[in-house]
């Protein structure tokens, strides 16, 4: 897979004599799943046939039989950059992670840091700030988590690739 692709699903073990397999997904977007769409995966590109949220049931063109579709077992699904966009609808102060990443985080006119990743703890993301150089400098720790709330993060400029946040600093101090 190339590096711009995302782990978006994973496929379980079959279900029935049909070609049913079990649907694991990993995004916060699953309407982008939809019957007839093309995915790329760890065997190659596979196409929806049919899909049931409810039951996390899934079964693709061409593995319409329970020996075809157990080949598909634990392969995994991606979506590049191009792709998500196209499928996914972000609502009102929404962003893609991968927009997230290599934003730099300033605390009034002060970078802090740049983000270098974002992790999900329960049920919230935390953004892995690599702190500032000059920061470093002054033993402030290398990086720090801070947590993508509204108690932190103000706004998010993706045109200046900025994210403008308030009491970063403290956990900053903190870490």
């Amino acid at each position: 897979m190339s590096n711009d692709a995302s782990l978006i699903a994973q496929i379980g073990r079959t279900i029935g004599l049909w070609g049913d397999l079990k649907f694991h997904i990993h995004t916060d977007f699953p309407e982008q799943f939809k019957i007839g769409n093309t995915y790329k995966s760890n065997r190659g590109d596979l196409t929806i046939a049919d899909i049931n949220f409810t039951r996390g049931i899934v079964k693709f063109r061409g593995y319409e039989s329970i020996d075809s579709a157990k080949k598909l077992t634990n392969v995994k699904i991606y979506a590049d950059e191009t792709q998500t966009r196209e499928n996914c609808d972000l609502k009102e102060g929404q962003h893609f992670w991968f927009d997230i990443i290599g934003c730099t985080v300033k605390q009034g006119d002060e970078i802090l840091g740049v983000v270098t990743d974002i992790q999900r703890m329960a049920d919230t993301d935390y953004l892995v700030i690599k702190t500032d150089e000059t920061l470093v400098k002054e033993d402030f720790s290398q990086s720090f988590l801070l947590p993508y709330i509204e108690r932190y993060v103000l706004t998010v400029g993706l045109d200046e690739k900025t994210i403008y946040t308030k009491d970063a600093k403290d956990i900053l101090e903190a870490s």
